[in-house]
């Protein structure tokens, strides 16, 4: 894997080409679940999971598979692993499986997951399928971790509650009370809040792109100190 690829791959996922933030893809559970941080990162490591696991399979059979058969192939591929996370999270931790329902059987409608297999896991080595799955997955889950925490303070005024859910009795003391007791903000654990909160998010995003450009074609920009002519063999410059 050429060190400047994987660069390239890891700043499309996280920032780029964000699944999120820019490609606005797999909204349905982003908007749905993301009430808190638990439910944010339950479904955002199983999506990552996925990602990872579906682009390494598609990049290794991408040569024996024909184009007739190519995208059902690649839906059977998702499918499976997705079976596979719905099992193990029934088998640790079932009550934020139950909690997260449909959206967990749902990744593999997933846009994203798909798009990925076609646009770049069946057209690149296997190392740097896994690498992007890890990356795409990772910035899908990191704006849902950060839509969470916002509309977990904002709504109940905790940070952190019910980590147990996923990591079990080690976490049960991990709930922060930022407002204490008895705070509320309802509009933010329902889903006007989730549109709200992804929107200043996309914004934000487009405005820290829009000065970074303007920086970077500032420093491209020729500085003049003011004009100066000097005479040369007969050309004045």
């Amino acid at each position: 894997m050429a060190s400047t690829s994987s660069r390239e791959v890891a700043h499309n996922g996280l920032w780029k080409n964000n699944p999120a933030l820019v490609q606005l893809l797999g909204l349905c559970p982003l908007l749905a679940v993301t009430g808190s941080v638990v439910n944010a990162l339950g479904l955002g490591l199983a999506t990552m999971l996925v990602l990872a696991g579906s682009n390494t399979v598609v990049s290794m059979i991408r040569n024996h598979v024909s184009e007739a058969v190519k995208i059902p192939a690649f839906v059977m591929i998702i499918a499976t692993f997705t079976t596979c996370t719905e099992l193990l999270m029934q088998a640790f931790t079932y009550e934020l499986y139950t909690i997260l329902g449909i959206f967990i059987p749902l990744i593999v409608t997933n846009c994203m997951i798909l798009g990925r297999a076609e646009a770049f896991a069946c057209k690149n080595p296997v190392a740097i399928s896994l690498f992007d799955g890890l990356m795409m997955g990772g910035g899908f889950g990191l704006v849902l971790l950060l839509i969470g925490a916002i509309r977990e303070i904002l709504g109940s005024g905790t940070l952190f509650a019910d980590m147990h859910l996923l990591f079990g009795p080690i976490a049960e003391n991990w709930t922060l009370h930022l407002f204490g007791e008895g705070y509320g903000f309802l509009i933010a654990v329902l889903p006007p809040g989730a549109f709200l909160v992804a929107g200043m998010l996309i914004a934000l995003k487009n405005i820290i792109d829009d000065r970074v450009e303007k920086r970077q074609a500032a420093r491209r920009e020729p500085v003049t100190t003011g004009t100066k002519r000097v005479r040369t063999t007969g050309v004045i410059s």
